[in-house]
């Protein structure tokens, strides 16, 4: 089983290199129709990692890959290194921090994101207390070792933001010079459960005095289960800097929007991002893809080939709760654009495609 999920990735890894010459830099019962391309042996798509959500890759410019990812248990972090995409679904996971054994930090690990500026090395995260698990608060590691396999990760403590509230997903992008965060919290008036924001990057640890809300769940498909708006990923392409992100109940009803700014638009003024007013990506029961989200980007082997990352499940009916549930798995597809240089995130195609 092994060396055959081994060989379908790479399958489906050579067939997203070899289009990079065109690339521009609760419910119930399971739907079982055949799609042509979801997989050579059945119609469940095959997944890079599996029971990996939140997924993350930092590709280096010379080409080396490192995976980051919520692990099922919310106990630690682990990650992945190698020399190709495909090559992550074999690699050996190291567990390079572990969740403290009382207070803060000590439970609901989330969503680790790897970047790296300053020379060093930096894992965001979000994390509760061992006392009170919803306490959940994004937490800073450092590594100055050139590898961040090897090496100490030191904890540099928590991101400081205007409010002390609920908070999350935090990514991080530079753009022209200067570093940003974006991250999911809490609004001040608590009706939501959470917005997206943006801010300068002072420190690693602390946001500039200006905190700008780009986006609130207030479209029907936002609000299905809860009001959240999370998981941002950032590219910037086509003189424009996007920014995905995932919305309402991380079951199969867990679904992709878009917002943008031109590159030049002030990114702290809120007037300059604009929202789509449908999910980009969201769940195909024809593709056995349910609740398809939180997702990175990176680039093919090639260093041209844009590709998504993300976490969905291959079935409907969870098995317990979407928390308990362990089965999100980590997938990959190339990310085609339009003509008028907008992502297309290929709703209606299988991964292979």
């Amino acid at each position: 089983m092994k060396y055959a999920l081994s060989f379908a990735i790479l399958l489906m890894t050579g067939v997203l290199a070899s289009c990079s010459d065109t690339s521009k830099k609760e419910d119930n019962g399971q739907q079982d129709t055949k799609v042509s391309g979801v997989s050579a042996v059945s119609d469940v798509p095959v997944a890079l990692i599996p029971q990996r959500a939140d997924p993350f890759i930092h590709r280096t410019p010379q080409g080396h890959y490192y995976f980051i990812a919520t692990a099922p248990e919310f106990d630690r972090i682990d990650m992945r290194s190698v020399d190709s995409l495909a090559g992550l679904s074999s690699a050996e996971a190291k567990t390079v921090w572990r969740k403290h054994a009382s207070g803060a930090m000590g439970a609901n690990i989330w969503a680790p994101e790897l970047h790296y500026f300053d020379n060093t090395w930096y894992i965001y995260f979000a994390a509760g207390d061992t006392e009170q698990p919803w306490l959940i608060r994004m937490y800073v590691l450092a590594n100055r070792n050139a590898d961040p396999l090897q090496g100490e990760w030191e904890e540099l403590g928590r991101v400081n933001t205007a409010r002390d509230s609920f908070a999350l997903d935090a990514t991080s992008f530079e753009h022209k010079g200067q570093r940003y965060l974006v991250w999911a919290q809490k609004d001040p008036e608590e009706k939501l459960n959470s917005a997206l924001y943006i801010a300068t990057l002072l420190s690693p640890t602390q946001v500039g005095e200006i905190e700008t809300e780009i986006s609130r769940p207030e479209l029907d498909w936002e609000i299905q289960g809860y009001k959240v708006n999370e998981g941002a990923a950032v590219i910037a392409r086509n003189g424009k800097i996007f920014i995905s992100y995932s919305a309402s109940a991380t079951d199969h009803r867990y679904a992709m929007g878009l917002l943008w700014a031109d590159a030049d638009a002030d990114l702290l003024n809120p007037s300059s991002w604009h929202k789509l007013p449908q999910p980009v990506f969201s769940t195909n029961e024809h593709l056995n893809r349910y609740g398809p989200g939180h997702n990175s980007f990176t680039v093919a082997d090639d260093g041209q080939t844009d590709i998504m990352v993300y976490h969905a499940r291959d079935y409907l009916e969870l098995q317990g709760t979407p928390l308990t549930d362990p089965n999100r798995h980590t997938y990959i597809r190339r990310l085609n654009w339009t003509s008028e240089g907008f992502p297309d995130f290929g709703q209606d195609k299988a991964d292979s495609e």
